[in-house]
């Protein structure tokens, strides 16, 4: 599985489709990196790789503050889960090498 890297993320959300692009660096079991967006960039945090399942947060601060906890699989290098957005329930995520 080849997680390192770039990829253009697209978040479901109640205001719309969000973009962005997530940059994933694995060591171990361990996931780092940042997603940039329009709205500005956050740090992944609590990042996990366990097999093709990887899990991380990011605390975004813009149109207002929420921690979003991701949970996804990689597949024939792309990346689908679900999202937690705090407050506004549950939704899904795609990625795609950039």
């Amino acid at each position: 599985m080849a997680i390192d890297g770039k990829w253009n993320i697209v978040i479901k959300t109640p205001m719309g489709d969000q973009t962005g692009v997530l940059t994933l660096k694995q060591e171990g079991d361990a996931l780092t990196g940042q997603m940039e967006s329009p709205q500005g960039t956050a740090t992944v945090e609590n990042g996990k790789v366990e097999g093709d399942r990887l899990s991380w947060s990011t605390n975004v601060t813009t149109p207002m503050p929420l921690t979003l906890e991701f949970e996804g699989l990689e597949e024939g290098g792309n990346i689908t889960g679900n999202v937690k957005l705090g407050a506004f329930g549950n939704s899904t995520f795609t990625a795609t090498a950039a």
